[in-house]
């Protein structure tokens, strides 16, 4: 069990769920249909089974990306990141092969029960457009790194990440709830995913020497370390500005911009990326972006959570 939940890569979990929680609390917060109060908006099933099924397929990319480049001879001693399970041993390829396929069928079976009562048997044409954004949420969580046509091997993960961990994420669940398109969204949702770019952005440049000696063709890869690091701190600095003009845009009041705390550590881990001379020094970095990111899309979270109950209060 300790090999599998190592292999899971808790610390990862939380930046899968952070446009969940914006998304979600967008809808509570700004129902598009106004004759409903926020709480007939909100439903728990929903945001429970969107939290399930991003757990999911962050866990499944994870375990296929174990899989992927321990087979290929990724993983191996020039690795600076810690140790993986199947490079230590600890799990064989069968067996991760098979959490993977069960990983699969489980995440399918969440994304289906979220599908199902956010539209029940109604709009099925929604229905199957979700689904289908399903299965290819989980085919492409798969291919990252397995096959001989493996798209990170290709440089194509952060496109990945950006559009399934930012937009899918956060303006999908927003639309299991509203059943339309919120344009106001797109900023936080685009930050988010360009934060969770930036925790995948760190981890190639970590594992940037090993990965050029294995022609895994990151991005880092292609461009250099210095040019990464400019490439970061676009990343991080754009997410944190759309986030702010998301928040003057929607007349926040002053009580409401509590979410500017967690760009105390943002800011500092820009600073330890500029300052940064070796790959194996990033590795702590990986963990205080991503609690950075969860934490600003859960005080963002709050903020919108404080108009909720002015709106109450006001009798909305």
């Amino acid at each position: 069990m300790k090999h599998w939940i190592q292999a899971a890569r808790l610390r990862t979990l939380p930046l899968s769920v952070s446009g969940i929680i914006v998304g979600s609390m967008y809808a509570l917060a700004y129902p598009t249909n106004k004759i409903l109060t926020p709480t007939e908006v909100f439903s728990w099933r929903i945001f429970g089974f969107a939290i399930l099924t991003t757990l999911g397929l962050q866990i499944l990319s994870n375990f296929a990306n174990d899989y992927g480049d321990g087979v290929k001879g990724t993983d191996n001693a020039d690795r600076v990141g810690p140790q993986r399970a199947l490079q230590s041993g600890a799990i064989t390829p069968g067996a991760m092969k098979r959490a993977i396929v069960v990983t699969s069928v489980l995440t399918l079976i969440s994304a289906i029960s979220l599908i199902y009562f956010a539209f029940r048997d109604t709009n099925i044409g929604y229905s199957l457009f979700f689904l289908i954004l399903g299965i290819l949420a989980i085919a492409s969580a798969i291919r990252y790194t397995i096959g001989n046509t493996a798209y990170g091997y290709r440089g194509f993960g952060d496109v990945f990440v950006f559009v399934f961990f930012g937009l899918v994420s956060t303006l999908g669940v927003n639309f299991l709830f509203s059943k339309q398109l919120n344009f106001d969204l797109f900023l936080p949702a685009t930050a988010i995913g360009l934060l969770s770019v930036g925790v995948l952005n760190l981890n190639n440049m970590r594992d940037e020497a090993s990965d050029r000696k294995s022609n895994k063709n990151t991005i880092v890869v292609k461009i250099g370390i210095e040019k990464s690091k400019k490439y970061h701190y676009f990343l991080i600095v754009t997410a944190m500005i759309l986030v702010l003009i998301f928040a003057i845009l929607n007349d926040f009041n002053f009580d409401q911009y509590l979410f500017l705390l967690a760009y105390i550590p943002l800011t500092k881990h820009l600073v330890n990326v500029y300052k940064n001379q070796k790959a194996r020094d990033l590795d702590p970095e990986l963990k205080k972006l991503a609690l950075s990111t969860f934490a600003l899309s859960v005080l963002l979270a709050l903020c919108m959570i404080f108009f909720i109950s002015d709106l109450l209060i006001n009798n909305y």
